[in-house]
């Protein structure tokens, strides 16, 4: 009788126990799905493409400029809103207003600046603003240059550039006082990051969302879109590795879905506001750990700056120009070396150089953006690099530009030591 009742006994502990041992493999079961799902709706949504600019233009009255940028900065969080409404994550807000030295003219050069960094103090912490290029031809008064450059040394969240090449030429004088102005930015800003927010451009039409080579020359009330979008094309170039027609294909159809996405909500908020939609920049822009370069690395399986890197930049260049949008911008491949991280480790490596990246900008719609410099180069060597740039873009009638960044102090083999959250600090390179 002892002996039965053990053994029942035991046979139910034994059921407990594996009713208990069910029950929770059945929960870690659960666990284990409802973790899978999560990381795919995760997954998902990484792999959509942010918006990294709703850019604004406006037309700017001396008298009434700061309402007309309080109404301007609330119709852009309403675009903002109408984005993430419908799923998408919106970096920036950004107003590009008209040429600066418009907006100034007349004034004496204390009350210009004290005007430029006003205009600087409204949009800090509300917008990123663009005053436009100081100047466009090499006819146009060089003063406006120093000005740029003694705002821009003080300035927080407010860009500026110069036109060194347009469809009448390269503007060799508007190159040499870029040239000065990139030293001055260099010896006066803190920790030598001013120059981040200064471009020399070449044949960029106007309109265009991405700063700082954003500008305009007509009326306000209109927007555009850019896209940050680099991590499409890593998942389209790792599934399509070594295979460039279908490369060409998959990326096309995946630029063209969003692109057609958002320039239906465009499409809805110029409706509703009374703006007018210009289009959008599909390049597939970069920032940080959102790498063009591991994107062109995983479709070659070789370090950014191998054989092959000039082809591939070529194979997205085609794509992006092929999507069936109102385009506007670069439309190209941007290829910002301290904005992108993989870039960034490769200029450290010293698998590219500033020749590489005018041979890439051959293809696609680069030129030398975010490079670190030896902070002893001289105004003369800094001129010569914006005159291949402008070189390169008139030769080709294509859009480049160039945003040097010298860094104080330091040699080639140091580190840079920016402090700016899109910045990544990178091994500076020698000069050839």
């Amino acid at each position: 009788m002892q002996r039965w009742y053990g053994k029942a006994t035991n046979a139910v502990m034994f059921g407990r126990r594996m009713r208990r041992s069910e029950s929770n493999i059945t929960c870690r079961v659960l666990l284990t799905c409802l973790i899978v799902l999560l990381q795919a709706a995760q997954a998902q949504t990484s792999h959509g493409p942010k918006v990294r600019a709703i850019t604004a233009f406006v037309r700017l009255d001396s008298s009434h400029y700061k309402e007309q940028l309080a109404a301007t900065s609330q119709s852009l969080s309403i675009a903002k809103k109408k984005f993430q409404e419908a799923g998408w994550e919106v970096e920036t807000v950004r107003i590009t207003m008209q040429p600066f030295p418009e907006f100034v003219h007349g004034l004496a050069k204390d009350k210009a600046l004290a005007l430029l960094l006003d205009l600087d103090g409204l949009a800090s912490g509300n917008y990123d603003l663009n005053v436009g290029p100081a100047m466009m031809q090499d006819s146009d008064d060089p003063a406006m240059m120093d000005l740029l450059a003694e705002f821009l040394a003080r300035a927080k969240v407010t860009n500026g550039s110069a036109i060194v090449a347009g469809d009448d030429g390269i503007h060799w004088r508007v190159v040499q006082r870029a040239a000065h102005l990139v030293k001055y930015v260099e010896e006066n800003s803190p920790h030598a990051q001013g120059n981040f927010k200064f471009a020399a451009t070449a044949m960029i039409a106007p309109y265009g969302p991405f700063f700082p080579g954003s500008y305009h020359t007509g009326s306000g009330g209109k927007f555009a879109i850019g896209l940050e979008s680099a991590n499409v094309v890593l998942d389209v170039l790792k599934e399509t590795k070594g295979q460039p027609e279908a490369a060409a294909r998959r990326l096309k159809q995946e630029l063209s879905r969003y692109a057609a996405e958002a320039e239906s909500i465009s499409q809805q908020i110029a409706a509703q506001s009374g703006w007018e939609y210009l289009g959008i920049d599909p390049t597939p822009a970069s920032l940080g750990a959102i790498s063009i370069g591991a994107a062109i690395e995983a479709y070659n399986g070789h370090p950014f700056g191998s054989s092959g890197t000039l082809s591939t930049a070529f194979l997205i260049t085609t794509a992006v120009r092929a999507v069936p949008a109102k385009q506007v911008g670069y439309s190209g491949l941007m290829l910002p070396v301290l904005e992108d991280q993989r870039l960034a480790q490769r200029w450290s490596e010293g698998r590219i150089s500033l020749d590489a990246l005018l041979s890439y900008s051959s293809v696609c719609a680069t030129g030398l953006d975010t490079v670190p410099l030896p902070g002893d180069v001289s105004e003369e060597q800094i001129a010569r690099i914006l005159g291949d740039v402008a070189s390169l873009a008139f030769k080709w009638h294509k859009p480049l530009a160039a945003r040097l960044l010298p860094v104080k102090g330091k040699q080639a083999g140091e580190r840079s030591e920016f402090d700016d959250p899109y910045l990544t600090n990178a091994t500076i390179q020698p000069l050839p």
